[in-house]
């Protein structure tokens, strides 16, 4: 049966659950494993208490209140023996009574009124025992109880052990549930403390190959993650097979068209230059950079190895570059930001943006800003902008908003393609908003 709550009522309790229940699986696994103990543990308490505990507090105390009943019943049939009941009594039952009578009954209750006065099974008891006079229980010390029976003739004080009528059980009860209780938290602890790493480290190496990062990955633990370590092991050494055959045969692609392209060059140049050659070597031209564009995408910097290095000094290396072709950018920086990642695929994403820029605006802001784990990059210009609904489209590969493929009006569409692919392989983000200048702003942010 499925019950279907109102969309506001679903929304408060996943809003609930995602605020009040632990974000990893360690500690979502040790809820699920000590919520039903504590609740185990805490019913057979109440059950015991309710059950044998009471019973065998009430059956120490009438015992106990009887034992009263029958001392005071001895010393009354036997007034000039008293002392003999006294020794009887601490004898057999273990109480030491003493008893005033009533002109110096009252100083024994006025000290008596300095303890602590108890209630429970033991007054009830001795109320039904004694119903012609008056009782008091007081809690001398923790371990001596005091009994006052005010009779018509005189008061009896009674004075025995609390063990008499405290059931010790129920605290070895309570210890063993605790003891095993810390037994069971100890050892669950060692054991999902293993399985949650062993998922840890795995995910930890799928997201460091996602960013070019060959880090091994030994599976160990559960049978399921080791399953999964595996799997992930395989698809990696096929990624890793696919990604070399394809450079492979991409190197054999560009030798193979660059080698006619270069003949085609040359025989143009040979030619009369008139009109017609000149359009055509252009086209040749243009298809060189089309085929070099796209090898340098495909290819993807992959076989680049990661290293650290300061990422300020790149960004300003590339700055210094175009402000010496007399293009106007503005630098600011928090200074020195060391990071690990591969150096010249971020020169060139770098690179291509600072390009864009430079080419359909005149004036270039750069920025760079860190946080905690993170960098921020960001380039304004004043130039026209890209509409908001085509932001997307211009990271697609050999995109242009001007489709005339004019290779003086533009590219071939690769250099987002190009940035975007850098950026996401090192675990960042790209993205394009309006800029402070009027023009456009792209924003790269990459972990540290």
């Amino acid at each position: 049966m499925h019950i279907t709550l109102p969309d506001m009522m679903d929304r408060n309790l996943q809003s609930l659950k995602f605020k009040m229940l632990p974000k990893t699986l360690f500690f979502r696994t040790m809820l699920l494993v000590f919520v039903p103990l504590i609740v185990v543990q805490i019913v057979s308490i109440i059950a015991y208490f309710n059950g044998s505990w009471a019973k065998i507090g009430k059956r120490l105390s009438d015992n106990l209140a009887a034992n009263m009943a029958f001392v005071v019943t001895m010393a009354e049939q036997n007034p000039g023996h008293f002392d003999e009941v006294q020794v009887l009594a601490q004898q057999f039952y273990e109480l030491k009574v003493d008893y005033s009578h009533n002109d110096e009954k009252y100083k024994v209750l006025d000290d008596a009124r300095n303890d602590k006065m108890v209630t429970g099974f033991l007054e009830t008891s001795m109320q039904q025992k004694f119903p012609n006079a008056k009782t008091q229980l007081y809690l001398q010390s923790k371990k001596k109880l005091v009994a006052l029976v005010d009779t018509k003739d005189g008061l009896y004080r009674f004075e025995t052990s609390t063990k008499n009528i405290f059931n010790s059980s129920i605290f070895g009860f309570i210890a063993w549930m605790i003891g095993t209780s810390l037994l069971l938290f100890v050892v669950s602890t060692l054991f999902l403390r293993v399985q949650a790493r062993s998922i840890r480290q795995l995910a930890e190496a799928a997201e460091n190959f996602g960013k070019g990062v060959d880090v091994s990955f030994k599976p160990y633990g559960s049978s399921e993650v080791r399953t999964a370590g595996v799997a992930f092991n395989k698809m990696k050494e096929r990624i890793k097979r696919q990604m070399s055959e394809r450079v492979q045969m991409l190197a054999g692609v560009s030798h193979d068209l660059k080698t006619p392209l270069t003949r085609m060059k040359l025989r143009l140049a040979m030619q009369k230059q008139d009109e017609d050659n000149q359009a055509f070597l252009e086209d040749v031209v243009e298809m060189q950079q089309m085929l070099e564009g796209y090898l340098a995408f495909a290819r993807g910097e992959g076989s680049e190895e990661n290293t650290t290095f300061d990422f300020d000094f790149l960004v300003k290396s590339i700055v210094e570059k175009f402000t010496a072709l007399a293009h106007h950018i503005e630098y600011t920086s928090t200074g020195e930001v060391m990071m690990t990642g591969r150096q010249q695929a971020l020169t060139r994403a770098v690179t291509n943006i600072i390009s864009n820029a430079c080419h359909y605006a005149t004036n270039v802001k750069v920025s760079l800003n860190t946080l905690s784990n993170r960098l921020e990059l960001d380039v304004e210009d004043d130039g026209p902008g890209i509409p908001e609904d085509k932001r997307e489209d211009v990271f697609k590969a050999f995109y242009r908003l001007e489709e005339s493929r004019n290779k003086q009006t533009g590219g071939v569409g690769l250099g987002l393609s190009i940035a975007r692919d850098v950026v996401r392989t090192h675990g960042g983000t790209i993205k394009l908003s309006d800029s402070t200048l009027g023009g456009l702003k792209v924003e790269i942010r990459l972990p540290l």
